[in-house]
């Protein structure tokens, strides 16, 4: 376990180092001038600064230094914990996520938990239910779940549950009634995934022999699909779980546009369009970092769930 843990940690350190510097150069190769972009988005223009005046701004900003030169230095002061100041909004970036960090965990927390909850129900209630009509029907909603555009189904609930019946806010972030539509709109997809994959794994689980012999020892279909068809079933979800955090964070980034939340998604949307080079930086290693724990966590929890799995296979 020692060793798979030391291979596991020197993967993350180079899926992080390679999401960085991925992100880092993808950002240079965007067309414009990123000191242009920022002074356009204040309010200012290039052409109203002395050439002497735009020097010092670049200056000031370290965009005077060369592109290798800019990436070294960025990545030094995050090995050290400092990732730098915000270009555009000129405050630290580990202040910014300090304040929109909360309301993204909030609502990814919430989003994760709900498509588990409403995914898994689905799928246990297909697995249990006998007539071929219901069950039939059970089975194709994830379908229409996954092929409804997150957007579309963002504005619709806007629509009917804020506008029409007044129950819950359109849009901002204060409190809990502002997270149930955001909530519910980034966890409509992942539910209808993990459905689809608790679906089959209940198929193929059925028809394995311990099934046929725990109905012979007299236990009812509910007892049989509890002790013995969920645990079974679920470990291909354990893995897509983990899969899934990628997609949930990246959803948050239109989730929160759609319903003005200030969270991380939002601010890596507005970094993005002004070229905020270590605001995008720092929201790309915070969200592979995430990613990384996460699978590792589900890596872990397998042996758990399924005792003929172990990684001493894995390592080499």
């Amino acid at each position: 376990m020692k060793g798979y843990l030391a291979g596991r940690l020197a993967q993350a350190v180079l899926v992080l180092w390679g999401a960085y510097t991925l992100a880092y150069f993808i950002l240079y190769l965007l067309p414009g001038d990123t000191l242009a972009i920022m002074l356009s988005a204040s309010g200012m223009e290039a052409d109203g600064l002395s050439p002497q005046e735009l020097a010092q701004a670049r200056a000031f900003y370290g965009l005077d230094k060369g592109v290798f030169e800019q990436y070294f230095a960025l990545l030094w002061g995050a090995l050290q914990g400092d990732l730098g100041q915000s270009l555009s909004l000129g405050r630290p970036v580990t202040a910014l996520l300090a304040e929109r960090l909360p309301q993204t965990l909030a609502l990814a927390g919430t989003a994760i938990g709900l498509s588990l909850l409403a995914g898994g129900g689905l799928a246990y209630l297909t697995a249990y239910v006998q007539w071929r009509p219901l069950k039939a029907a059970l089975a194709r909603l994830p379908s229409l779940g996954f092929s409804v555009p997150v957007f579309w189904m963002g504005l619709l609930l806007i629509q009917v549950f804020a506008f029409g019946l007044g129950w819950f806010p359109a849009t901002g972030s204060q409190g809990m009634a502002s997270l149930v539509l955001p909530a519910i709109t980034l966890a409509i997809p992942s539910a209808a995934v993990y459905a689809q994959v608790l679906q089959r794994g209940f198929q193929e689980v059925w028809q394995e022999p311990y099934i046929a012999t725990a109905f012979a020892k007299g236990l009812s279909r509910a007892q049989v699909q509890a002790r013995h068809g969920l645990r079974n079933a679920a470990l291909p979800l354990l893995t897509l779980v983990g899969l899934q955090v990628g997609n949930t964070v990246s959803g948050a980034v239109l989730v929160e546009t759609i319903f003005s939340r200030n969270g991380v998604g939002r601010l890596a949307q507005e970094a993005v369009l002004r070229q905020d080079i270590p605001v995008v930086l720092a929201i790309v290693a915070v969200s592979a970092a995430a990613f990384v724990v996460v699978n590792l966590i589900v890596d872990l929890l397998y042996p758990y769930l399924d005792p003929r799995i172990t990684h001493t296979a894995k390592v080499t």
